[in-house]
């Protein structure tokens, strides 16, 4: 299986890094083929500007520093998203991605007229999210969790028919312990071993 790991994170000693780390480990255990996008550290632009926006419905885009994203896309068979979860959503830079490198022509082709998108995306057959959230579950759930439905249902739709997805998230970020944090990382490499 080759697996896409998106990254995102400012932070280079953030939990989200030993949650990346015991992520891949886990993955290359399995003899899984794993490729790590690390977006802030590569310094990825998620600013889509005016000519790209324009021809956005008309073709792929030309910018060449997408061209390795829209690679790693194409050879993705599942992904996995870690990033924090701010304002109860993604961060910018990993929603910049998504609008930049999940485009026309890449993640889907759109109709000539009426009718229904077609999918590209048909090779990616798992993803899952691993997500930190410094409020509590019960908040997160009532504000609608906009980060997870984004993943997993928005792009989920353009995947495999059949795509697994998991979501784990540590709540209450801002307030965990050494204990809780290794409980998290624990409960990742499970649920990773499983996926």
């Amino acid at each position: 299986m080759r697996v896409l790991v998106v990254y995102c994170h400012p932070v280079p000693e953030s939990f989200c890094a030993a949650i990346r780390d015991s992520a891949i480990e886990v993955l290359k255990a399995r003899g899984w083929e794993v490729r790590l996008l690390d977006l802030y550290a590569e310094n990825f632009d998620p600013v889509m500007g005016c000519g790209e926006r324009r021809s956005y419905n008309e073709h792929a885009p030309q910018d060449p520093a997408l061209k390795s994203h829209i690679e790693n896309l194409n050879w993705a068979q599942a992904i996995l998203f870690i990033y924090p979860t701010w304002w109860y959503g993604l961060p910018a830079m990993l929603k910049g991605w998504l609008d930049r490198v999940w485009a026309t022509d890449v993640a889907f082709r759109l109709p000539a007229g009426k009718g229904r998108i077609q999918s590209l995306m048909r090779h990616v057959t798992k993803i899952g999210v691993i997500t930190t959230c410094g409020a509590p579950t019960w908040w997160s759930i009532v504000v609608g969790q906009p980060g997870r439905k984004t993943i997993l249902r928005g792009m989920r739709a353009l995947c495999a028919t059949r795509c697994r997805t998991f979501f784990l998230a540590h709540y209450l970020m801002d307030a965990s312990t050494p204990k809780t944090r290794a409980a998290f990382l624990e409960k990742v490499r499970t649920k990773l071993e499983r996926f």
